[in-house]
């Protein structure tokens, strides 16, 4: 028989296999030698008391042979000569994952993506982190696996309803993720992972069939009753298909820019704007985990500790995004005079500072006074924030940087402490930033962080501007049935840049929705 149990682990044994097998037969009430194996179902820790501890849920497998984890896997189909194709703009993860569902439903995919593959755009990053020069089709957002492969490869989210969690996981572990997704309370990849991944999603999609173009951006379209019957892209290539996903990500401006040219529905959306504050990582366990950084912990194996931060002051959210621990603040811009800062951890989140995105919800009234750009009025008022940002850090992507204490009190910081940002930091006066009300929430809000957390607000933490990318400020509406464009009935909005998603897993679920609401209509239509 098979037996769910829960036990409590000592954070310095969480991976003896021989110690977990004993106290899961204790629990279980059988001896060791009734227990073939087991499968661990959730894994999370639990750092509330004076000494954490990791809580294991197993399946176990008593008095009946062991079987290995079954991971639904996804056979390769060739699609090459199918009768239906879909063009998709953009290869991150709702491109990609819209892809494969595309495959698994007989539909060839077609991706067009503006950027660079995997290796290529690993050269133009460190151009961009050494000399300050930036390529704006090839970037952190721009290029094969779009953002998503240098945002960390956080997988976790509480959008159990939009699709299908565990296949997203699945498909990860198939094309090259560790196990252990499948089973952490909070699933990482690693940035230093994802572009193996990628790859590998890639090569599938190849063998199967499908078609990737790189270095080709979508610059127009042809319209016929109410439908796009093709595509054009800035080389002057025409591309055909029965049907667009576009799956273009929150910084394809020049994108919300040609539907907004023809005249097509689209909506100024909320998002949230900030900084991003970095600490010794440290510092942030000795907070986290209680205890004092002279003594060291208490506990060994303990891993760097994450926090998750909110605070409102008058009518602003102000809250922590996207935390990194144990890693690197990256230039995130997707152009030149513009400064946008991210975050990202490698897979053993070993890097010696904590970062993350402290951001303050931006509402309608904020970008009032671009309001002559329509629905495009809060790309705006975000490009302006940057554009600001970039004119105070003095050029060559050089960002924005204030120790903690002084940002709070509006002092230029005499010096600064080390930080991960590698193309420079030039003390300015950071609020100077932003629009007056939205620095001085932030300002704020750090003091009240210090009440959560102990030792937060200190001279030892640094702040860089600005982290405005937090989602897509234009909303690409879509019928609520069939998912296609209000007015283009072939054209299928998808993913974050649409508005739809907000993370690799939210986006990937929404590339396999619209995938197989378009493999639904076209087989409606046989």
């Amino acid at each position: 028989m098979q037996k769910k149990i829960q036990i409590k682990v000592p954070v310095i044994d969480a991976t003896n296999q021989q110690l977990i097998k004993s106290l899961l037969a204790k629990e279980s009430g059988f001896s060791e030698k009734k227990i073939t194996g087991f499968h661990l179902l959730k894994k999370s820790l639990d750092a509330r008391s004076r000494y954490p501890h990791v809580l294991l849920t197993a399946s176990v497998f008593i008095n009946e042979p062991f079987q290995l984890r079954r991971i639904v896997q996804q056979d390769l189909r060739d699609v090459k000569s199918a009768s239906r194709s879909v063009l998709i703009i953009g290869s991150g993860p709702a491109g990609l994952f819209a892809a494969l569902s595309l495959i698994r439903s007989g539909i060839k995919p077609i991706i067009i993506e503006r950027g660079k593959d995997i290796r290529a755009r690993r050269r133009d990053l460190a151009r961009l982190n050494k000399e300050g020069i930036i390529n704006p089709e090839s970037n952190y957002c721009f290029g094969e696996g779009g953002a998503g492969t240098y945002s960390d490869g956080k997988l976790y989210t509480r959008s159990n309803k939009r699709g299908n969690i565990q296949r997203i996981l699945d498909l990860f572990v198939q094309f090259g993720a560790d196990e252990n997704i499948l089973f952490e309370a909070h699933p990482h990849i690693g940035t230093n992972k994802l572009p193996a991944i990628i790859h590998s999603i890639r090569s599938y999609i190849i063998e199967c069939g499908g078609e990737i173009h790189f270095n080709r951006k979508l610059c127009d379209w042809t319209e016929s009753d109410d439908k796009i019957t093709e595509i054009k892209t800035t080389d002057g290539e025409l591309f055909h298909a029965h049907a667009v996903i576009l799956a273009t990500g929150h910084s394809a401006r020049d994108i919300f820019q040609l539907l907004h040219d023809k005249k097509k529905e689209i909506h100024a959306k909320p998002f949230a704007l900030g900084l991003r504050v970095e600490h010794p990582q440290e510092l942030i366990n000795s907070i986290q985990y209680h205890y004092i950084r002279e003594e060291g912990p208490r506990v060994a194996g303990l891993p760097p500790a994450s926090y998750q931060l909110i605070h409102t002051d008058n009518d602003r959210s102000v809250f922590s995004f996207c935390m990194c621990p144990g890693g690197i603040i990256a230039p995130a811009a997707t152009g030149d005079g513009e400064l946008v800062v991210n975050g990202w951890s490698p897979s053993k989140r070993n890097n010696p500072f904590a970062n993350s995105g402290i951001v303050v919800n931006i509402q309608e009234k904020d970008w009032q006074a671009y309001k002559k750009q329509g629905p495009l009025a809060a790309m705006y008022f975000q490009s302006a924030i940057e554009q600001k940002a970039f004119a105070l850090g003095g050029g060559l992507f050089k960002a924005p940087a204030q120790r903690l204490t002084d940002f709070t009190m509006g002092n230029i910081s005499g010096s600064l402490p080390a930080c991960s940002y590698t193309p420079g930091l030039t003390s300015v006066n950071v609020p100077e930033t932003f629009p007056k009300d939205i620095g001085k929430s932030l300002q704020r809000s750090f003091a009240a962080f210090d009440k959560k957390m102990k030792g937060y607000f200190t001279r030892e933490a640094i702040v860089v501007a600005t982290e405005s990318r937090t989602s897509s400020p234009v909303r690409i509406p879509r019928d609520e049935e069939t998912l296609a464009h209000p007015q283009i009935d072939n054209l299928y909005p998808c993913g974050e840049g649409a508005g739809y998603a907000g993370g690799i897993m939210s986006a990937a679920m929404d590339g396999e929705r619209v995938a197989e609401k378009i493999a639904e209509f076209f087989s409606s239509k046989n």
